[in-house]
């Protein structure tokens, strides 16, 4: 496993392909890799350079993803491979998002060894992340079909940067998605990410409207950058009224890193503000992250206000929902996916090596 036939392109002039599977539209000549590093042409034809192999296996919790509304408490079994098709200043896996080392790579498994292992360790789903499926969507979405046939659910971690077509065969095998809408700026995206904002927001238009996936969205604060209150605003203004007050917002911490190295880290306060922001424009869910605030990672029932599912960290303290996710306070029904609470798997993180067959 290695190479691998790619979808998603089309001879252009000058004896050049273009990829159609991101915005992006990369033209290559012979031997050339687009943006993400990991599509090349080869012979004529486009092919995924990292399909089979993998940066490493884990088991986490469904939290971390993070999905507070995806089967609470339950174990993900985790990968991603090398590479991205955004140019993030401030990425936190950028050691795996921006490698160009293919050596790295050292997990090989084909999609089935994946959905066996996961569903051997007891795990509800499996989820792409690490890097962003979206560069390996053919490798993601065959390993999602074995999942399926292995009884697993299917998550998808990712940026939404991905093209019309290829958005409708990725997502019809996605369960779930968490989606990092960086900033809510034009300016900050072609800045910071090397991208552009509106094909993340078709993507969330598309999931919400069009499809079965249950859909989170997760905004990094970065100081000066996307955290003053009219950005915060103006986003959770969207989300509330193309989305719907339903779809879970977390509002995540900066640490400094790659590029952003000089940056100070997001104040704790920052993300409060925020949650409160968000709220107050009607979203029900609204959460913080990568700090400790265990008011800012409980959910709280949008009918009784009663907090329904506790957390503290990764660590649920306490569930009060039944298997149909039914606050047991009063009858209102959350929206997500749930199911028979059977305790939490907790903030552990375990990693897995996998014995290809």
């Amino acid at each position: 496993m290695s190479d691998h036939p790619a979808r998603y392109w089309h001879p252009i002039d000058g004896g050049r392909i273009q990829c159609d599977l991101c915005p992006r539209d990369c033209r290559l000549h012979e031997g050339q890799r687009g943006a993400c590093f990991v599509r090349q042409m080869v012979d004529g034809k486009m092919v995924l350079t990292t399909y089979g192999r993998s940066s490493g296996f884990c088991i986490d919790p469904i939290e971390k993803k993070p999905l507070n509304h995806f089967y609470p408490g339950s174990s993900v079994f985790s990968f991603g491979t090398a590479g991205c098709n955004l140019a993030c200043k401030f990425c936190q896996n950028w050691d795996i998002s921006k490698s160009r080392d293919m050596d790295r790579l050292m997990d090989a498994a084909s999609p089935d060894d994946i959905a066996r292992v996961a569903a051997s360790h007891g795990c509800r789903s499996v989820a792409f992340t690490y890097n962003d499926p979206v560069i390996f969507a053919e490798y993601a979405m065959d390993t999602a079909d074995a999942c399926h046939a292995h009884g697993l659910a299917t998550v998808a971690v990712t940026a939404g940067y991905i093209s019309p077509a290829a958005r409708r065969d990725f997502y019809a095998v996605m369960d779930a998605a968490n989606v990092d809408l960086k900033g809510f700026t034009e300016d900050f995206y072609v800045r910071q990410t090397g991208a552009h904002l509106t094909p993340v927001l078709d993507t969330l238009l598309y999931l919400h409207h069009e499809t079965q996936v249950w859909v989170e969205i997760t905004t990094l604060l970065i100081p000066g950058l996307n955290d003053s209150d009219e950005e915060i605003t103006a986003l959770s203004n969207w989300i509330a009224t193309e989305l719907g007050p339903d779809v879970p917002l977390h509002f995540t911490a900066f640490h400094p890193d790659y590029k952003l190295d000089q940056t100070p880290p997001t104040p704790p306060a920052t993300l409060s503000k925020a949650r409160r922001i968000a709220r107050d424009a009607g979203l029900h869910y609204v959460y913080t992250g990568n700090v400790h605030d265990p008011e800012g990672g409980t959910t709280y029932c949008p009918d009784c206000g009663q907090p329904v599912i506790e957390r503290d960290w990764y660590a649920i303290l306490a569930y009060r929902l039944d298997a149909q996710g039914t606050c047991t306070a009063c009858g209102h029904r959350l929206a997500g996916r749930f199911g028979e609470f059977r305790g939490a798997f907790g903030p552990r993180r375990v990693p897995v090596h996998i014995h290809v067959q």
